[in-house]
């Protein structure tokens, strides 16, 4: 069967790899000859019990996980860690916030309900088009953790050199750049990922966790669910979890494996962004919104400096076949996520379209 795909440049919910979508509509009805989908069964079943475990396996193997942290599978999205993090991990009741865009700006705001949030440091001041140097950060004997986005989706920014965390604990957001690249899991307490980004279908993070930081004696006021300690005993099924999600990004782990790894995947991600950025600094319509050195291999902004121009250019590529590159609502503009599954063929494909809308339209 042929189905009509389209170039998919969306932030979340995001494209994924075409093999792995083929699986998955091989199986729909009958997975592993259970004779049922993989959306009916009981998470308790032997079936989903293997695929659970696959999936933890295959992740580990991929990022190099060591045996001291636990990996679990958690309802809610990324959005719902801003709250759990300080919840679990404030015990002093302090810690310290790196703002480099939207994101790290919402978890710093959620997680002052909990405790004192200072700011070490800040890229606002220019509109957050950079990472602010992070190597001799202001950080309290009190803070209980260092946070950061360690990719901004919005503003396309990306840390090059992770920021000296002076013995805290660092933890970070990778949600929109899991997987693109090899990480050295050692150097972070907790990392975390919304999954609808780069990975699979929404409604689910995966957190990697180092075992001591999963605290039995948090606040009795925090919900049970909302505890690392809950899910961490329980292997990720203390509860009906997200399985669907589970079953669809152990595909994407096992197809990650198959083509080589994270190297792999990271000079891919490197060789297709150079292609969109390489058009981005010679257009004389089009300008990239982020300074040279921290530019994002995913998340790629850009603008003509005219709004109603930006409109004019969504509406040429989505005619051309090219889906969501409207800037996100709270910065307008233009963005293309190209995250691992888009193919250099499709970024080739805009940067010709581009190209056209400026010999014919700018």
């Amino acid at each position: 069967m042929k189905y009509d795909r389209i170039y998919n440049f969306s932030a979340g919910p995001a494209i994924m790899p075409e093999p792995v979508l083929e699986e998955i509509r091989d199986e729909l009805m009958n997975c592993r000859g259970s004779g049922m989908s993989v959306m009916e069964m009981s998470h308790r079943s032997k079936v989903f019990e293997e695929i659970i475990k696959e999936a933890e396996a295959d992740l580990r193997a991929l990022m190099g996980i060591p045996e001291n942290y636990k990996v679990l599978f958690i309802q809610g999205g990324a959005t719902l860690q801003f709250a759990m993090i300080p919840m679990n991990l404030m015990k002093n009741g302090a810690a310290a916030y790196i703002e480099t865009g939207a994101w790290s700006k919402k978890a710093l705001q959620e997680a002052g309900k909990y405790g004192r949030v200072d700011v070490a440091a800040s890229s606002k001041d220019r509109n957050y088009s950079y990472i602010p140097d992070c190597s001799d950060l202001p950080i309290a004997e009190d803070a209980d953790y260092i946070y950061i986005c360690q990719n901004e989706t919005i503003h396309g920014t990306t840390y090059r050199t992770l920021p000296n965390a002076k013995g805290k604990v660092l933890v970070s957001d990778q949600s929109s750049m899991f997987l693109s690249q090899p990480c050295h899991v050692s150097e972070f307490g907790m990392i975390y990922a919304g999954v609808q980004k780069n990975v699979g279908p929404a409604g689910m993070v995966i957190a990697i966790i180092r075992g001591d930081l999963i605290r039995e004696d948090v606040d009795e006021k925090v919900p049970t669910y909302l505890r690392y300690a809950t899910h961490a005993g329980s292997d990720s099924l203390y509860n009906t979890p997200n399985c669907w999600s589970i079953y669809c990004c152990g595909k994407v782990f096992k197809y990650l494996q198959r083509i080589g790894g994270l190297t792999e995947m990271c000079r891919r991600n490197e060789e297709k962004a150079k292609v969109l950025y390489d058009f981005l600094d010679s257009s004389k319509l089009f300008k990239g919104t982020v300074e040279k050195e921290f530019r994002s291999m995913m998340n790629v902004p850009f603008v003509t400096g005219d709004k109603d121009l930006d409109a004019k250019v969504v509406a040429y590529t989505k005619a051309a076949g090219f889906e969501n590159l409207k800037g996100h609502r709270s910065v307008g503009g233009l963005r293309a996520s190209i995250f691992n599954a888009m193919p250099k063929e499709g970024v080739e494909a805009l940067v010709d379209c581009l190209k056209e809308f400026e010999r014919t339209q700018g």
